[in-house]
């Protein structure tokens, strides 16, 4: 039997007002029973993670995880446990939590997704002395039916597991339970609330202390004191802070800051940005620090990924998620919504410091009746107190594609107490404000799933492309004559997806008889790549959404059976190599200042003349001025090269009019348009057929 022994140096100093934090992850001894604390344990597992990670593994290969606890145990030492407060902290384990300490129960959290907090101190053993701590995580399919449980159609073992830090905290009182700070940047300042702990400190000082976080340099500094202590205990510190001359949070430039809060018995430290983020319901567009800021980004299904064969240690490796990160942004991404459920908390910080907006979705897609508003915005509480705080999350978002107006009213419960009032996104049901954003997937190849291409589809490209658009399958669509007039985010489209190794899924199997049905898999990739790109473009061009986020950068690939539904775009994940041609295609196709050439004919007859636009996108704060190329080629020999100076004022989207006539010459050209940004060459292509 493995024993963990942690001898921990805490002795305390009176009036340091510190906090003494101990991070417990790393390897625990793990067993599995059908529910009481097992009597031995076998095998050790790594936390943070899942449960088949356990050596020797305490599941058969492939289960499916549908009964029985499972139960991870260490032992700590401390050197003395004199504090106040000994909080134990588990930020995210599934499914249902409970915690014994020294054999005895300390407590348990019903939720899955959110952090247990229990004060142990009662339980500890003498200092110097080893105290043994056992976390039990149940499993999906014996919650309550009034717990949310992350139902996901496309998942199928819903692995439990501590899937994220486990920590103790010893500190003092007066000691700082929360703190939510909320940027002003049209003032300059930051308000800060701090809830505090007294137990009778009716007279403290709370000082504060803000840093660079890169560079450590002191940015301001002073004391905020209390005016009451209410009969609970819990004094509330409503304070401003001056933060003239700061800089402000954007995704281009996420620079941070440290907010540094003490009081005689205890020390806090969190990290936040000088940001606002909002939804402008008159032109229908985000506002990013005040200021127009168009999202493109995609997907990310942790979740799913904890399914996929190929995970591994991966979601906890820091230097993979750093780098998976980098990726995204080198695809022009600047958002992500981490969909259907939440990544470990370091995911957050990475997000923070790399720059991206994230729409954080609760792992909620479809429900129980029996779950109500009050079920839900128990967790919807826990989660925002835990993570208002991150300049990244700039959407609460409470569900995916599911229509309950409990969750509406959720939602009007939890919204007052975020203090910067992030907009809530609420799936296909009624957008609670009009400032709010309306959730869009608009997947206009799913109409092949019920009716096999035929003759009639050949004109798809101009059916689909040839008008401009509002986004569909929406909350417009699922409710009753009431229609809302919302901004909409397109945060999934496309349904072309193919697995890693370049084969369709359930869901394309039959939307790719639409280009023939003995395709290579270099033809399938290039089909994707290549029709991606053309959406992307389109929902752009005609700036119908505030946001285009693509499905998805990160999920699972199921080619064998039971075969998957959708997948990422990964040939190797491990490495993080993308699929060259999406790579190739998609990135121009996200590109600050983008094109879109706009003819969509499927052939067109030799000689004959054609008047077609390009639109030019620009995404940035800045005007663009460049040449825009059109050439017509076959067989790298170019047949037409026009040229034209270009002018396009920030967050413009505008068309540049050519004339052509096409050659004599049948067959099979390609039409690109290309600018260059930043020294690199972006690109719109269309595949043109001359056809008698």
């Amino acid at each position: 039997m493995l024993i963990v022994l942690l001898l921990f140096n805490t002795s305390k100093l009176s009036g340091s007002g510190n906090r003494n934090v101990v991070n417990l992850n790393g390897q625990w001894e793990i067993a599995k029973t059908s529910g009481l604390i097992p009597l031995q344990y076998t095998s050790t597992a790594l936390v943070p993670g899942l449960v088949d990670m356990a050596v020797p593994a305490i599941d058969t290969a492939g289960s499916l995880f549908k009964n029985g606890w499972y139960w991870y145990k260490r032992n700590f030492e401390l050197k003395s446990n004199a504090f106040d407060i000994v909080k134990l902290k588990i930020f995210k384990a599934k499914y249902h939590t409970k915690v014994f300490v020294n054999n005895k129960f300390v407590g348990e959290n019903l939720y899955c997704f959110t952090p247990s907090y229990f004060d142990i101190k009662s339980y500890l053993n003498p200092a110097g002395q080893p105290n043994e701590v056992v976390i039990g995580v149940g499993n999906y399919y014996d919650l309550p039916d009034t717990i949310p449980n992350g139902r996901d159609n496309e998942k199928l073992r819903y692995i439990p597991g501590i899937y994220d830090n486990v920590e103790l905290s010893l500190s003092d009182k007066p000691y700082i339970s929360n703190v939510q700070t909320v940027p002003d940047i049209i003032n300059d300042r930051l308000r800060v609330v701090a809830e505090i702990r007294t137990d009778n400190y009716k007279d403290f000082d709370l000082r504060y202390l803000i840093k660079e976080s890169k560079t450590g340099k002191i940015f301001t500094e002073g004391i905020a004191r209390p005016k009451k202590s209410d009969k609970n205990d819990l004094s509330v510190l409503d304070f401003e802070i001056s933060m003239k001359e700061s800089s402000h949070w954007t995704p281009e430039s996420p620079f941070m800051y440290n907010l540094i809060l003490l009081t005689s018995g205890d020390k806090k430290e969190i990290q936040f940005g000088m940001r606002t983020f909002r939804f402008d319901n008159t032109r229908k567009i985000a506002l990013l620090n005040e200021q127009p800021y168009y999202m493109r980004g995609t997907n990310v299904c942790i979740f799913r990924f904890f399914e996929d064969k190929e995970r591994a240690g991966l979601p906890w490796n820091n230097k993979w998620v750093i780098d998976l990160h980098k990726k995204f942004k080198n695809m022009n991404w600047n958002g992500i919504r981490y969909c259907i459920g939440y990544p470990p908390e370091r995911w957050y910080e990475i997000a923070d410091s790399l720059g991206f907006l994230i729409q954080d979705e609760y792992p909620l897609w479809h429900c129980s009746d029996k779950i109500k508003a009050r079920h839900f915005a128990g967790e919807f509480t826990r989660r925002m107190s835990e993570s208002w705080n991150h300049p990244c999350i700039v959407i609460w978002d409470a569900q995916n594609e599911t229509r309950n107006i409990e969750i509406g009213k959720a939602i009007q419960l939890c919204r007052p107490l975020d203090l910067s009032n992030r907009p809530w996104e609420n799936g296909f049901s009624k957008p609670q404000v009009p400032t709010d954003p309306m959730e869009s997937h608009p997947y206009l190849f799913m109409k092949y799933v019920f009716r096999a291409p035929d003759a009639s589809d050949k004109e798809y490209l101009k059916i689909f492309f040839g008008i401009s658009r509002k986004p569909n399958n929406d909350a417009n669509d699922y409710t009753d004559s009431t229609k809302f007039d919302n901004p909409y985010i397109i945060n999934e489209y496309g349904w072309l997806w193919l697995n890693r190794d370049g084969s369709t899924t359930t869901l394309t199997d039959s939307v790719y008889t639409l280009w023939g049905r003995n395709l290579s898999t270099t033809q399938r990739r290039t089909i994707y790549a290549r029709h991606l790109a053309i959406l992307t473009e389109y929902w752009r061009a005609h700036r119908k959404s505030a946001a285009i986020f693509h499905f998805c950068g990160l999920g699972y690939s199921r080619p064998t059976t039971p075969r998957g539904q959708t997948s990422d775009n990964w040939v190797d994940i491990k490495n993080l190599e993308f699929e060259p041609m999406f790579y190739k295609y998609v990135r121009p196709a996200f590109s600050p200042v983008g094109l879109m050439i706009d003819t969509w004919n499927s052939s067109y007859k030799p000689g004959s003349n054609l008047s077609f636009p390009v639109y030019i996108i620009n995404d940035l704060a800045r005007n663009y001025k460049g040449t825009l190329k059109v050439k017509l080629q076959k067989e790298n020999k170019t047949f037409i090269a026009l040229q034209k100076e270009i002018y396009i004022e920030q967050f413009a989207s505008e068309q540049i009019y050519f004339s052509i006539t096409f050659p004599e010459l049948e067959g099979d050209y390609e039409m690109n348009a290309d600018i260059t940004l930043n020294g690199e060459s972006v690109m719109s292509y269309r595949d043109i057929k001359l056809l008698k």
